[in-house]
């Protein structure tokens, strides 16, 4: 009797499972794709070559993987949306490529109440127990410790860092370049480039040394403290703020893009921003 664990698709034939893995007949795994003891990968989970599959992990559709990821063991990636709303509607998760996802972390499918799919960029380093709800979108390169968790429709932007044990509220956004420190209970939005801790959470600064380590240069880095100042420094309201930061694209044009990034989050943050 043939095993329905090696009846797969997309050059799935070639990759190497582990014989006590359980594989779908209708998943698709690329030709390289490794899947390791115990692992359970469902129908519609589509992996991209390159990337591993730990020990024990389970793997649930409609899901899209891609290349080179690295899977550790124990983790729980394309379950249901935790939301009482859900009714089975063909939701996914899609996570990009060159992502280090460790162990026990635990990402679920989208709901119909939003775009329907959970995110992860690329390059993304995942600490250990780490949980992203339905809904986010997190972008590239960012680093998210150990016991993190994203509630329902956060976004975070690239570059970010959440430091270990941290929560971040739903539909909250963590902007690009920011840091939120350990053991943070994020309500608000978190402005791009700044750097914020405690419970209840408190802006502390801008991101300089994570900036630095970017390659930001010292031009950039004084229209950041500019904008941090503005925002946190000259008992400004939030629209007062953005139309003053505004003006600083035209007077430093090599920093336009980064005052661009500011002033659009500002206008789109309907939680208002950490203070």
């Amino acid at each position: 009797m043939r095993d329905p664990a090696r009846a797969l698709n997309v050059g799935a034939a070639m990759a190497r499972i582990h014989p006590t893995a359980i594989v779908d007949p209708a998943a698709e795994l690329a030709a390289t794709v490794e899947i390791g003891p115990y692992a359970i990968v469902g129908a519609g989970v589509r992996i991209g070559d390159g990337t591993t599959v730990g020990a024990h992990c389970v793997l649930e559709g409609p899901a899209t993987i891609g290349r080179d990821n690295r899977i550790h063991p124990y983790c729980a990636l394309g379950g249901a949306p935790q939301d009482k709303k859900y009714a089975g509607e063909p939701t996914g998760l899609v996570i990009g490529d060159g992502n280090t996802i460790r162990e026990y972390c635990n990402f679920n499918r989208g709901t119909a109440q939003d775009a329907g799919v959970t995110r992860l960029g690329d390059r993304n380093w995942i600490m250990a127990n780490v949980h992203i709800a339905h809904d986010c979108r997190v972008g590239s390169d960012i680093v998210i410790a150990n016991f993190v968790g994203l509630a329902g429709h956060v976004h975070v932007g690239d570059w970010a860092v959440i430091g270990g044990l941290s929560g971040v509220h739903q539909f909250c956004k963590v902007g690009a370049h920011a840091m939120v420190g350990h053991s943070s209970a994020v309500s608000q939005d978190v402005p791009p480039y700044m750097m914020v801790n405690g419970n209840p959470v408190a802006a502390r600064g801008f991101n300089l040394e994570g900036l630095r380590r970017r390659g930001f240069d010292a031009g950039r880095l004084a229209v950041v403290k500019q904008m941090h100042r503005l925002l946190y420094r000259e008992s400004l309201t939030i629209e007062q703020a953005r139309a003053a930061i505004e003006r600083l694209g035209a007077e430093h044009p090599a920093s336009a893009a980064d005052v661009a990034a500011m002033t659009a989050f500002l206008a789109s943050a309907a939680r208002g921003i950490v203070r």
